[in-house]
């Protein structure tokens, strides 16, 4: 597991949190953050325990990831044309109280995700473009070209 990404363009990124006896502020994305360039919109994505949701691309879309409840591992895989970084593959583990991260995954990327240890996990995405169901392709784990075994 990489703890900085290799993949050409994505980004990992803490994220400021602060957490005492009451509960907890988790910060996702300030429009200050050099990474960002628009607001699409924002979105949560529930996965159970176990569960895996792979592969999607998006052709436009610039994805900003966060876990704020559970363990999730994200794998990405560059593809692109002219990437210096094609044929290369990523995993980035998120989650609380450890690996509280921003992870941005530019377009043009196919990525997919695992809920890890017992419990279902929350994704927040801030993505810059409202969904287009135009804008991605999907292809099942067991169809995919993509070297990668969940």
């Amino acid at each position: 597991m990489s703890d900085q990404p290799k993949i050409h363009d994505v980004r990992l990124t803490n994220l400021f949190r602060f957490e005492d006896d009451r509960g907890a502020v988790l910060h996702h994305l300030r429009n200050d953050d050099p990474t960002f360039t628009q607001f699409g919109e924002c979105y949560f994505s529930e996965i159970v325990s176990g569960a895996v949701k792979a592969w999607k691309r998006h052709r436009h879309q610039t994805q900003n990831l966060a876990v704020p409840v559970g363990h999730v591992r994200f794998v990405v895989y560059d593809d692109r044309d002219g990437s210096p970084t094609r044929g290369a593959l990523d995993e980035v583990d998120l989650g609380r109280p450890d690996d509280y991260r921003r992870l941005l995954i530019p377009a043009g990327l196919w990525y997919g995700f695992r809920c890890l240890g017992d419990r279902s996990a929350l994704i927040a995405n801030c993505v810059d473009t409202p969904h287009d169901p135009d804008d991605n392709e999907i292809v099942e784990p067991e169809d995919s070209p993509i070297p990668y075994a969940w």
